[in-house]
């Protein structure tokens, strides 16, 4: 797991630099959030291979996003 969060607009930030990186990611959550209603209680996370974990993490961060680890 990379990273979980509730806000929408960051994950699709994060997304779209790790494709522009040519990072491979999975989205998980995004049906559960859907039937928790969509008030935001489930964070979405994002998964990535382990082995691409530090070259995530630095992207990310040259991107300007935080990751809590």
């Amino acid at each position: 797991e990379l990273l979980r969060s509730n806000d929408l607009v960051y994950l699709s930030f994060v997304r779209h630099v790790l494709d522009e990186a040519g990072i491979e990611f999975i989205q998980l959550d995004d049906h559960m959030s859907a039937l928790e209603g969509s008030i935001g209680i489930l964070p979405r996370r994002i998964l990535i291979l382990g082995e691409m974990l530090e070259r995530a993490k630095l992207v990310l961060g040259n991107a300007s996003l935080t990751i809590n680890d």
